[in-house]
């Protein structure tokens, strides 16, 4: 979504160095064809196997992407069987907010933010057509509601609301709305300024730019 773009600094990164038994996850969920770089499933599996059973730490600032790249990063991550902590430093927005959800304890920065909304796409055809997409898109916000009722413990229908209306929540909302058990230590988060290097943030723009025009 454009506003999550707008919203996403990439220059957020974990102050201390990470470590063997850790997942970063900094960019758009999902292969990006523009940049070539992007978090897929088979990164993160990839990952996983290379640490085994250990207990991980998986480090989120995300705008989010595509869904079902993101559900399959959620049920990798649900099946490890060493403790998965997750960090969000900066954002997790929509793909990226219910991979947070995959977490058995969830940190976030105090200026941190989440967001969850309906999913969305891009269609064409005749009524029945549309209303087919409609449908199938219902399905999925079913489902995507399912796991953030989870782990709130609020009705399904609670959680369609705020996807209804596209709902953003920072740090310390999100600890009391259920999505997060508690903030990050106030110095878990800097700016990597080679984050700001003049091609990335080209490259950022230009996906701000598709995305108001309704491309991924």
């Amino acid at each position: 979504l454009p506003k999550a773009m707008e919203r996403w600094n990439p220059a957020i990164k974990a102050s201390a160095s990470d470590d063997a038994t850790t997942i970063t996850m900094y960019d758009p969920i999902g292969m990006d064809w523009w940049t070539g770089e992007g978090v897929t499933a088979k990164r993160v599996s990839a990952a996983l196997r290379s640490i085994g059973d250990k207990d991980i730490t998986v480090k989120i600032n995300s705008p989010g992407g595509d869904v079902f790249e993101g559900l399959a990063i959620y049920n990798l991550l649900r099946e490890h069987k060493g403790k998965v902590t997750v960090q969000v430093l900066g954002l997790a927005a929509s793909a990226a907010s219910f991979i947070a959800m995959a977490g058995d304890e969830i940190q976030i920065a105090r200026a941190g933010f989440m967001m969850i909304h309906n999913a969305w796409t891009i269609a064409a055809g005749d009524r029945n057509d549309f209303t087919e997409v409609a449908d199938f898109l219902d399905q999925i916000d079913g489902t995507l509601a399912d796991i953030y009722s989870v782990r709130t413990g609020d009705e399904i229908a609670a959680m369609r609301a705020l996807m209804d209306v596209e709902t953003w929540m920072g740090g310390s909302t999100a600890v009391e709305a259920g999505f997060a058990d508690g903030l990050l230590p106030s110095d878990a988060a800097q700016e990597d300024p080679q984050a700001l290097a003049p091609q990335q943030i080209a490259a950022r723009r230009l996906d701000t730019i598709l995305a108001k025009q309704g491309m991924p």
